[in-house]
């Protein structure tokens, strides 16, 4: 079994609680958490060359992203592949395959709406065919983000009935960052996955550097199977048998 460490983080663009643009100290927030992938949201790829960019080369990390879908990215250790982007109305989901140790990840990193009408559109594609229940999906599911409600937000219901509600610390709350009363930024479970500890970073630096806390998942793969990389696959011609 395989264990690792997966960050969700808003950081707002790199705006911190002065109002300051400065991903300096989102780097730090992220060094402090020592995630070995981070699922970021409401970048600004317009800022300081690329924010994804930019932080990737600060954490030596490797940055993954829909160029033409802004907002989102992946910051990994481990390789990632099978980047797409599905429109879900006003917001779009980045899902990406993450591979640890020859084990296969399904990542959805999304930001949903606080509108209780667009909120409810964007979990029924969620959930629906293209996503969470596509007959493509053969690994465990991991899917991550801000989740855009307060309290018991709409469509909520439906989430806990079809994934598997990652528990959270005791001190949940990642948003506001200053006051966190609100368990925006969490996670959920589909498949032989299982998360043995959730932890808010609740830092000053990081209570200043954004909008929302980080929030830090120690993930463990109980998959048996293995699964072979694209590149590792024979690409010849098949051979016809004598006889």
């Amino acid at each position: 079994m395989l264990t690792f460490r997966i960050m969700t983080y808003n950081v707002h663009r790199c705006r911190g609680g002065d109002g300051r643009i400065d991903p300096e100290r989102i780097v730090d927030v992220i060094a402090d958490g020592a995630p070995d992938i981070v699922a970021l949201q409401d970048l600004n790829p317009a800022q300081d060359g690329g924010q994804l960019e930019l932080l990737a080369s600060r954490l030596g990390m490797r940055a993954s992203a829909d160029p033409n879908r802004p907002g989102k990215g992946f910051l990994s250790y481990f390789p990632i592949s099978g980047l797409r982007s599905y429109d879900l109305g006003a917001s779009h989901c980045l899902r990406a395959d993450a591979d640890i140790g020859g084990k296969r990840l399904h990542l959805f990193n999304l930001q949903l709406s606080g509108a209780p009408a667009q909120r409810r559109q964007q979990i029924t594609r969620l959930l629906g065919p293209e996503l969470l229940a596509s007959s493509s999906l053969g690994c465990p599911c991991l899917v991550l983000g801000d989740f855009g409600d307060f309290w018991w937000g709409t469509g909520n219901f439906d989430l806990a009935m079809m994934l598997r509600k990652v528990r959270r610390p005791l001190w949940r709350g990642t948003y506001p960052a200053r006051l966190p009363l609100a368990a925006r930024d969490r996670a959920y479970l589909l498949g032989a996955v299982r998360v043995l500890e959730g932890t808010v970073l609740r830092s000053p630096l990081a209570r200043q550097a954004s909008s929302h806390l980080p929030l830090i998942l120690t993930v463990q793969l109980i998959d048996p199977r293995r699964y072979l990389r694209v590149e590792n696959l024979k690409t010849g011609r098949m051979e016809i048998a004598p006889g």
